[in-house]
């Protein structure tokens, strides 16, 4: 079994924020699987299918984003899903929207969603699919990070998802399919 998770808050206000580009994914990936999130567990939305002719629970966190990782750790641990089975659906600032990057293990990068995971874990080896959105440039840049994430994507940025979000989903069943490095090799280049 793989344990999917996509990282966002929960709520109509924040559907379309950058910051639920994980949940945007795994709701692509339930319609592929033909599955449903039709179970409140584990602080989450939880449901159940096939992807890729893999059994997989897809998760996405209830908690509001900077605790993300308690549904994480105990969809895992009641599921008796390994780390390296858990792939982690987020966005990030540190790539320019459009790319995609899948990788195992690293640091959080500032990410809170991702902080929370690996301390509700005890394990920073799980897999990640970095969803870039890009990041404020300019003057405060850095003072204006909170507020890009919590908005919505712009209207030429919209007309780029349905693209980004199927590639997302092929990368991932790819790695359930044929494993990380597959996946690596084939997606991890400049989009």
């Amino acid at each position: 079994m793989k344990l999917i998770v996509g990282l966002g808050n929960p709520g109509r206000e924040y559907e379309r924020h950058r910051h639920n580009i994980g949940f945007m994914v795994v709701e692509a990936l339930l319609s592929r699987a033909r599955a449903q999130l039709n179970q409140e567990k584990f602080a989450a939305k939880v449901g159940q299918g096939t992807l890729a002719g893999e059994r997989v629970l897809f998760v996405e966190p209830q908690t509001f984003m900077n605790l993300s990782g308690r549904s994480v750790a105990e969809a895992a641990r009641f599921f008796k899903v390994p780390v390296a089975d858990v792939l982690v659906i987020h966005d990030e600032l540190d790539l320019p929207l459009g790319r995609l990057q899948l990788k195992a293990g690293g640091g959080s990068g500032g990410h809170n969603g991702l902080k929370s995971i690996v301390s509700s874990l005890g394990d920073e080896s799980f897999i990640r699919l970095r969803f870039g959105i890009g990041k404020p440039e300019g003057p405060n840049a850095r003072e204006r990070v909170s507020d890009y994430v919590l908005s919505n994507f712009d209207d030429g940025e919209r007309r780029e998802m349905d693209a980004l979000i199927d590639r997302a989903m092929d990368m991932t069943e790819l790695w359930i399919r044929e494993g990380l490095s597959v996946a690596m090799n084939r997606f991890n280049r400049k989009a």
